[in-house]
Order: C-alpha cells, then sequence, then structure tokens
C-alpha cells in the first residue's frame, strides 16, 4: 500500500545487479505498453512498469490527486517493492511524474530517461478542456485520436493495441490524468535537475513535438536529446528496438560511471 492507501498495478521481469529501471506510462495508457521493454531490459537489470493510481490493477484514484500525489505513489511503490533507487524511465504523462518524482526525492533517482513529453505545454490547457469535453467515453476518444497518436501508416496490430488499452481506463481516472500532464508547468523543477539525463521523442510526434523535448532538453543541466526516427507520440511501442537501443546505451554509460 501506498502512503495515500492505495495499492498499486506493476509488471516485473528480470533481476540481477544492475540498477533497476522503472518505467511509467501515458495518459492513455496503462503499464502494459511497456511489454516491449521488460521483455528486453529484463535480460540485464530488474525492470518494473507501474500504473497510476485508477489505472490498470492499481486501486481507484482518489478525488483531488494530481502529479505529485502520483510520484509519492511510484516512490512508494518503489520502497514496497525494495528498490531503493532506479532509472526512472517516463513516456509523456510519465516523464512529467518522472520529474516530479526527482523534485520530490532526488537522492531515489540514478538517471531520467523523457520520452516524448514536456516541462510546459503551450496548447496543454486547450488538450485538457477537450479531453473533458469528448463525448462517447475512453472508447470513442481512442478511436478519434489513435492516428493522431502514431505515425501513419500505423501497424495495425499497434493500433489496435492503443485503442483498447485506452478504451479500459476508468474516465475518472482519466480526467485526473489529463489534468497532472496537460496543466504541467514543471519548468522550475527541470532545471533543477542534477542526475544524468536523455530526452527522447519519435520524430513524427504531433502530440508532443520535438521542439518541447528540445526545449526540454536545454533546460536540464547536461542532459542530451535523442530523436527517435519514424515514431510518433508512442515511440516506445512504435519503434521498440530503437527505443530499447537508445536507453539501454544510455542507462549502461550511467551505470558504468557511478
Amino acid at each position: 500500500m501506498t502512503p495515500v492507501g492505495i495499492a498499486l498495478g506493476y509488471d516485473e521481469a528480470g533481476d540481477g545487479q544492475a540498477t533497476p529501471i522503472v518505467f511509467l506510462h501515458g495518459v492513455g495508457s496503462d503499464k502494459s505498453v511497456w511489454r516491449p521493454q521488460l521483455d528486453h531490459f529484463g535480460s540485464e537489470r530488474r525492470a518494473v512498469a507501474f500504473d497510476y493510481p485508477g489505472y490498470g490493477d492499481s486501486d481507484r484514484a482518489r478525488e483531488g490527486m494530481s502529479r505529485d500525489d502520483y510520484a509519492s505513489a511510484i516512490l512508494a511503490g518503489m520502497t514496497e517493492l525494495g528498490i531503493d533507487r532506479a532509472h526512472i524511465c517516463g513516456l509523456s504523462l510519465g516523464g512529467v511524474v518522472a520529474i516530479t518524482m526527482h523534485a520530490a526525492a532526488p537522492e531515489r533517482i540514478v538517471s531520467l530517461i523523457l520520452a516524448d513529453t514536456f516541462a510546459v505545454h503551450p496548447d496543454g490547457r486547450a488538450i485538457y478542456d477537450r479531453s473533458l469535453a469528448a463525448s462517447g467515453g475512453l472508447r470513442a476518444m481512442a478511436d478519434a485520436r489513435v492516428d493522431v497518436l502514431l505515425a501513419q501508416p500505423a501497424d495495425p496490430a499497434v493500433r489496435s493495441e492503443v485503442v483498447e488499452t485506452m478504451a479500459r481506463i476508468d474516465p475518472a481516472a482519466y480526467r485526473i490524468g489529463a489534468a497532472a500532464v496537460w496543466l504541467a508547468d514543471q519548468r522550475e523543477r527541470a532545471e533543477e535537475i542534477r542526475v544524468p539525463t536523455v530526452v527522447l521523442c519519435g520524430t513524427e510526434d504531433k502530440v508532443t513535438p520535438p521542439a518541447l523535448s528540445r526545449e526540454l532538453a536545454h533546460l536540464i543541466p547536461g542532459a542530451q536529446y535523442e530523436p527517435v526516427e519514424g515514431a510518433g507520440h508512442l515511440s516506445n511501442l512504435e519503434r521498440p528496438a530503437d527505443f530499447n537501443t537508445l536507453v539501454g546505451a544510455f542507462v549502461r554509460g550511467v551505470d558504468s560511471r557511478s
């Protein structure tokens, strides 16, 4: 259980002496989006993907929860799993939560991998308002949004997975997650990051365009920026081999220096 009394769902793979890696999903997804990464990184280290409160196999979120509550929940989940320090890899909302985790407990963050995310989104309020105004539920939203999320032409299997995953999300949890990501302004927190950081972004990302990732990398002292060629917003799922190669090289480099 977390300090706020919410049990989190998680999937994990692997073990070993290498520093663990923790994966954090986006607002329209859940831990299942990280299966390609758990399968890959589980061969060399402990790899864990969490659900946020209200998502997947976690307990329901409480009204009024914030990105700071998500960060506290993930940190508590790490503690329960015996993970004191880890590489934190977050995509979109996951990147926002990863930055929040660093602000709350920098001593527990070995490095940050921030994918298809931002410090502040110039259209965040409008995107948030549209998400609240959407009619027809999460399946209808998924059907309407999937071709914007993915680079085109999208793999039909990936497209179907994205729709089905989003359709499973509790609408109340989605509203909380939408506020946590789209209304974020973490420029000051980004400037205070002092751990090794890589910022990744799909070159075809239309939701959080590469310019926002480059801006984020510029804010974080010493951060590097790496494009994921041919990927849209869900770069880890669309180009898993390329994504894994970039992340693997980064975390092994960090491990070798620690």
